[in-house]
């Protein structure tokens, strides 16, 4: 057990908390005082054993399989409430671990039944179908669980993360195993109260708190999983993907993104410098759907560079728990050295430091994990701050002077996961938003999400998709039934029925 007189977090298996086999404990630093503000448990390859066939007893077990799914539903509208409830401890919890913003944090735990009722509704929704086969042959098709889900969340927003996924699968009649960013453990932990209040079966969810290193590897390579759901960096998902096809595992992947934000010359200038800011300094820009590359039309590029900058120039950083501040601080420290990284080689390629850049750290912030919101400009494609992930508050601005030219330069990245587009024009909206290598594009707006529509993205931003009726049926595995509903002998063995 840990010595230390912080609060501690133990994992969760088989519905208790349990301490880690060997005894290991991590340090949580706050990110707004930079100081340690509670232990969570270091597990390891062991722990992980456990966890797996805590959620493999339980995927068979008649507690949880013999549920009905409308029972499951209901099951999952309890969680919701249950929720609804804990919201403002949760928001609380999150802003003290990764820094967002309480009145952010606050909003998106407010929402956080929605995702619970919504795939609720359909637990009992899916089904299957006929398939019209020939001759004496009954085809049918089945949606099955797909088995236990590994869920890997993030530290940017992880209770929401991890609702996504644990809610489908478990809507789905799936078992779960969580491995959470050791940054940011204890949501998701404190989340287990409330499943438990709710009545969720002992073992159909599990959390395994750690470093990557030791669970997240021990997790991705057991031969327990059925489904890898991650959501985090392009090269980590890619070493999953990697690991996963050694065992033919299916993964489901949402990872990094250098999101296009594009404003043409007939936009609404003052609402498109909004989602500008929006896009890139919301959050800190710690978001896969940050838009860090923006590009400007010649004839606006002024009047919109300057909204924004005139707007940025008012912004509050300070500390996340008061409703004044507007950027809080970056999650920990080894990522806000990564983000000065990135400034240092962007001025260091050529790029114009226009505003901001830095670290902040005067007076209250001397002591935590502060990045001043930073634009470059005069930018080109070829830049590290244009072709690289950054997740921070540093904007690269471009100029364009044509559709054509703009939607090429857009689309000149490794990544795909999200686009906006601002225009006034019906038809150019609906043309570029076909055109861009994107697996969601806001058209005069930004970072609009609901767990109605799915989400995911191209390229190096990864596959598959959460939310929606595509985001339930990644959960499930689709199986083809073949019933002879004749007494007659087969004409001949030797060929082929249909």
């Amino acid at each position: 057990m840990s010595t230390t007189t912080l609060p501690t977090y133990d994992i969760f298996i088989d519905g208790e908390y349990v301490t880690p086999a060997d005894g290991r404990y991590l340090d949580s630093i706050n990110p707004a005082t930079g100081k340690a503000w509670y232990q969570v448990a270091s597990a390891g390859a062991v722990d992980v054993d456990r966890a797996v066939r805590a959620a493999r007893a339980a995927l068979t077990s008649p507690a949880w399989a013999g549920l009905t799914p409308s029972a499951r539903g209901r099951l999952l509208r309890r969680v919701a409430d249950g929720l609804a409830a804990r919201a403002e401890d949760l928001a609380l919890l999150e802003t003290n671990d990764n820094g967002k913003l309480i009145r952010d944090t606050r909003a998106l735990y407010g929402n956080l039944p929605l995702i619970w009722e919504y795939f609720a509704g359909w637990a009992d929704k899916v089904s299957g179908e006929v398939v019209p086969t020939v001759g004496t042959n009954l085809t049918y098709l089945r949606r099955e669980p797909i088995g236990v889900v590994a869920a890997i969340v993030p530290w940017n927003a992880p209770i929401n993360l991890a609702s996504h996924k644990i809610a489908a699968a478990l809507a789905m009649g799936n078992t779960v195993v969580v491995k959470p960013s050791e940054i940011t453990s204890a949501g998701i932990l404190e989340m287990m109260k409330v499943l438990d209040e709710a009545g969720v079966p002992r073992g159909v969810v599990n959390v395994v708190t750690g470093t990557g290193a030791d669970v997240g590897e021990a997790l991705v390579a057991h031969p327990g999983v059925d489904l890898i759901a991650f959501t985090g960096g392009t090269a980590t998902g890619t070493a999953i993907a990697k690991k996963a096809a050694e065992r033919h595992v299916p993964v489901l992947l949402e990872l990094g993104g250098k999101s296009p934000n594009i404003v043409f010359d007939d936009a609404n200038t003052s609402n498109a410098a909004n989602g500008i800011i929006s896009g890139i300094f919301a959050a800190g820009g710690q978001a896969c759907t940050a838009g860090s590359r923006v590009y400007l039309h010649n004839a606006v590029y002024d009047e919109v560079l300057d909204k924004v900058k005139a707007r940025m120039s008012d912004i509050r950083l300070g500390n996340p728990l008061a409703d004044e501040t507007e950027i809080g601080p970056i999650a920990y420290e080894a990522h806000m050295n990564r983000i000065l990284d990135y400034i240092r080689i962007g001025q260091e390629e050529g790029a114009d430091l226009t505003f901001g850049g830095g670290r902040v750290s005067d007076g209250e912030l001397g002591s935590g994990f502060y990045v001043a919101p930073t634009i470059f400009e005069n930018v080109t494609s070829q830049m590290t701050i244009t072709r690289e992930e950054i997740f921070g508050p540093v904007l690269s601005v471009i100029r364009f002077d044509s559709d054509e030219e703009v939607v090429r330069q857009a689309n000149d990245s490794a990544f795909g996961l999200v686009a906006g587009v601002w225009t006034q024009n019906v038809n150019r909206a609906h043309r570029i938003a076909h055109q861009l290598d994107a697996g969601t594009v806001w058209v005069n707006t930004y970072r609009a999400l609901s767990p109605v529509a799915p989400f995911g993205g191209f390229k190096a931003s990864g596959h598959g998709k959460e939310g929606g009726e595509s985001g339930v049926l990644e959960m499930t595995r689709l199986k083809t039934v073949w019933v002879n509903l004749s007494d007659a002998p087969t004409n001949d063995p030797f060929i082929i029925q249909k």
